[in-house]
């Protein structure tokens, strides 16, 4: 293996038990389809959604236009990150991760307390000083331990307004482009750099490790040199919310034992990324992972 086996376990560790939160945030969040009677006394079928801040989707929308929106949404996010990029204003983008942050936390917590009074404020309450501290006060503790939580509420959100089919294409397309911006025209490493060296911040699970060179560098100069260099491992946000979506789809579609069946292999299938993989080297991981993702789901029609 390529890597520490230490920094792969714990990513790869961390990548699991975001996808099984993920899970447990969405079932959760399972819509009730409810009966209604009018003044008439017509009997009619409503899908009620317990999706807090506005989050439930709209009840006309369909999976087809719910994949270009998402499509159209990611290519205008990416746009603008780099126009602000290129502006370097950097408090906008802090801004704006840290509002993302906040509500994502915050849906995810509200599924842990649904039932309780006031329990979308008190997970709010709660949300905002971890999104403080993970935006703003860099901790790489707070930091690891909320992307844990991050990506479920997003995925909560979307897997009610996609089906299997369109969550499919949707991974497909993202594998492309991700192949396109990491090998091909390198903007995944300067988005990622960026983040990491100006905004401070990451969108994704960051590990720092010294390397044995270093290690070996630092023994010499006895520990008083402050100038040390620290290698980070990193996996993009985006290779860990997709993967729980078409869980979550599976999930709402055809059960709890396809769905972690898509979860586990699409953790062996970054497991094998890993493998295979070299240090100071950037790999678009979305395409092995959406591989795992498909040969899960083929085993889960399959059962």
């Amino acid at each position: 293996m390529k890597h520490s086996l230490k920094i792969v376990s714990l990513l790869l560790a961390m990548f699991l038990i975001t996808q099984l939160i993920g899970l447990a945030v969405i079932y959760a969040y399972t819509p009730e389809i409810k009966e209604l009677s009018d003044d008439s006394g017509n009997i009619k079928n409503i899908t009620v959604s317990y999706l807090p801040y506005g989050t439930a989707p709209p009840a006309d929308i369909t999976p087809q236009i719910s994949l270009i929106s998402i499509i159209i949404a990611l290519f205008f996010a990416v746009a603008l990150m780099f126009i602000l990029m290129k502006l370097r204003i950097e408090f906008i983008l802090r801004l704006w991760f840290f509002i993302v942050v906040t509500l994502a936390l915050a849906i995810t917590i509200n599924s842990a307390i649904l039932g309780i009074k006031n329990a979308s404020l008190i997970a709010l309450i709660i949300a905002l000083p971890f999104a403080y501290i993970k935006i703003f006060k860099r901790n790489i503790l707070v930091h690891n331990l909320t992307e844990l939580l991050i990506y479920p509420g997003i995925a909560a959100i979307l897997v009610p307004i996609l089906n299997i089919w369109a969550t499919i294409v949707l991974l497909i397309f993202l594998s492309i482009y991700d192949v396109y911006a990491v090998w091909h025209a390198g903007f995944m490493q300067k988005m990622a750099k960026y983040q990491i060296q100006k905004l401070r911040l990451f969108a994704g699970f960051f590990v720092p490790y010294l390397r044995k060179e270093d290690m070996i560098a630092l023994k010499k100069t006895k520990g008083k040199t402050k100038n040390v260099k620290v290698s980070v491992a990193i996996l993009g946000g985006g290779d860990v919310v997709f993967p729980i979506i078409l869980a979550g789809v599976v999930l709402y579609s055809m059960g709890i034992i396809q769905a972690i069946i898509i979860s586990v292999c699409a953790t062996l299938a970054l497991a094998c990324l890993f493998y295979k993989s070299e240090k100071g080297k950037f790999y678009p991981a979305l395409p092995f992972i959406s591989a795992g993702c498909f040969i899960g789901l083929a085993i889960a029609y399959l059962i």
